[in-house]
């Protein structure tokens, strides 16, 4: 399936309460070599009371130059590369940095709504997000995160990881960008 905008980056709400970039896969890779659509981030981003996003999507951000010298979260394979754009990696699920927040992986969504409802509404509306949408996790294996996982398992997600996020990319839209030379 593939997405398309009826619209152009010129008519999409330019002054937001929140702009939120979520993540993915490969589509996030060809995004970074998208200067059209990181131009529109940083111009609505410059404007919006929040700036968010979950994933990878933090890459997107940081190549926009949102997050330049903010802490942020971001899918832990991906994660160094914040950097890159001038942002602070933080391994943490869910991080709120001024008016930037990040969540990590794809699971970390879901803290980062309800840290989101509770940042917005409060602390008793993020609590009753949590109980009405029974948010219990409970991992079966107990390794989802890179430190927590036999050095085995980390080194098959690498290799699988590896082919599916091209470094060369995201060094080719940071020099693009002019985040290194």
């Amino acid at each position: 399936m593939r997405l398309s905008r009826p619209h152009s980056f010129d008519s999409c709400w330019s002054v937001p309460d929140v702009l939120f970039v979520p993540g993915g896969g490969q589509g996030v890779y060809d995004a970074l070599q998208d200067n059209e659509l990181l131009d529109a981030i940083a111009r609505i981003g410059s404007q919006a009371n929040w700036v968010t996003s979950v994933c990878t999507g933090a890459l997107l951000l940081a190549a926009a130059g949102l997050t330049k010298g903010y802490r942020s979260a971001c899918y832990w394979y991906a994660r160094p590369h914040v950097e890159t754009f001038g942002a602070i990696p933080d391994d943490a699920r869910v991080v709120i940095d001024r008016n930037r927040a990040s969540g990590g992986g794809v699971t970390s969504g879901i803290d980062f709504a309800l840290a989101m409802v509770s940042k917005w509404n409060g602390l008793e509306k993020g609590k009753l997000a949590e109980l009405l949408i029974e948010y219990a996790p409970q991992p079966p294996f107990g390794v989802a995160r890179p430190e927590l996982a036999s050095p085995e398992t980390l080194a098959a997600a690498e290799s699988i990881l590896k082919q599916e996020m091209p470094n060369a990319l995201i060094e080719a839209a940071a020099r693009r960008r002019g985040f290194i030379g």
